[in-house]
């Protein structure tokens, strides 16, 4: 079996860690009608579709759920077209682990095209070693770790199953 590291969040943990975060978007967004949420590919969209389930189970408001795939080596020459137009929604751009901000920086510039109501950041894990000026407004778990330390979020289809330090 392959070394996957300390792990730091078992399913049980995630899932407590996903709910509380649902309920911290709507209790953000309360005064909203609709929300929507845009994953990073691929554990972004995992975290996002999850948030989703659990906002249509305890919140009254419309939610949407779409990917972002931000291409890491030309990030500001890759269009990202959005099969909706954004204009005056309120979206929460989610990632499973933000290490320096950069992926999170390039995904808002491209949603900075359009003139939205609210923009908010959620992230399962935030570890707190960011070189782009870029803060999660809603965060499952905060580690701190070695900049060599790397966080890996498993996942099994559509569940996050596990999140490991190596």
């Amino acid at each position: 079996m392959k070394n996957k590291g300390l792990l730091i969040l078992d399913q049980e943990r995630i899932s407590y860690k996903l709910r509380r975060m649902a309920y911290e978007i709507w209790e953000r967004n309360s005064d909203e009608k609709e929300i929507i949420l845009i994953g990073i590919e691929k554990g972004g969209r995992i975290l996002a579709d999850n948030l989703l389930a659990i906002l249509k189970e305890i919140s009254p408001l419309k939610i949407e759920s779409m990917p972002i795939d931000i291409n890491k080596k030309k990030t500001l020459h890759h269009a990202v077209d959005f099969k909706i137009n954004l204009n005056g929604k309120t979206v929460v751009l989610c990632d499973d682990v933000v290490s320096s901000g950069k992926t999170i920086m390039y995904s808002l510039h491209a949603i900075l095209h359009y003139d939205l109501k609210k923009l908010m950041v959620a992230v399962l894990v935030d570890r707190k070693h960011k070189s782009f000026p870029v803060a999660s407004d809603i965060v499952g778990h905060t580690v701190a770790t070695t900049i060599q330390e790397h966080i890996e979020v498993e996942t099994k289809g559509n569940q996050i199953t596990g999140v490991y330090l190596k």
